[in-house]
This record gives C-alpha cells, structure tokens and sequence, in this order.
C-alpha cells in the first residue's frame, strides 16, 4: 500500500480528535511513513518483486431495461464505465531493495528519537 494512502483515513480521523491526539499525531507523522515504508520494502524483499497499483478504466456493453409509456418493456444495448485498481507485480533490483531498506530503517531510528520527545511533549502540553 502506498504511504499516501495510509495517511487519507488519519486526517479524516484528526477532525474528530481531542488536541493531545492531534499534537501526537502530528509528531509522529514521519516515523509512521517511514514505518510503511519499511514494511512495504519488507514485503518486496520477502516475495522477489514488489506490487504497482494502477488504474484501468474499461468499458462493456450490457443490456439494459427500459419501459414504454404503455407500460411495456424492452431491452437494449448500454454502455458502462468502470474505473479499477490492477495491481501487478514488477521487477526489482533486490540488492537496491536491500540498500534501500537499510536506509530506511536507519531513518527511521533517527526520526524516533525525535518522535518520542515531540510525544512526551504533547503529552506534557495536553493532559487529559
């Protein structure tokens, strides 16, 4: 999954949440990216290949109904478009895969230094 998408459903959920929540939230936004995206590049070591998402609209024809002012119906030919997610796998370079995850995880120790003194501070800053 995208670390794009990971992020839509939080902010949906931030409106609702008190002060604190928003604070530790904001604080620890970086490390839960980069926490998805060690996993996703876990993932992609574990299988050989990684998984790319992408968007297809089709189109098909199907028969519809339709009714007469006599109240009679019939049928005829109709069109409809569908927009769907194909997910594929795709080739990878397994030791940049490797590199890259040893960047990442190093990262992210650094970022969770900084994310659990920003937590401890919002903590601070709103008690419940």
């Amino acid at each position: 999954m995208r670390p794009a998408l990971l992020i839509l459903p939080l902010l949906a959920l931030t409106a609702c949440a008190t002060p604190r929540e928003q604070c530790i939230n904001e604080a620890s936004r970086e490390a839960r990216v980069l926490s998805a995206l060690v996993n996703e590049t876990r993932a992609n070591l574990a299988r050989g290949y990684a998984l790319e998402e992408r968007q297809e609209v089709r189109s098909f024809t199907r028969m519809c109904r339709g009714e007469n002012s006599d109240g009679t119906t019939f049928r005829f030919p109709c069109s409809k478009t569908d927009t769907i997610t194909v997910t594929e796998p795709v080739a990878i370079d397994l030791n940049a895969e490797t590199a890259k995850l040893a960047s990442l995880e190093e990262r992210l120790a650094q970022v969770q230094t900084g994310t659990n003194a920003a937590v401890a501070q919002c903590i601070a800053i709103h008690p419940e």
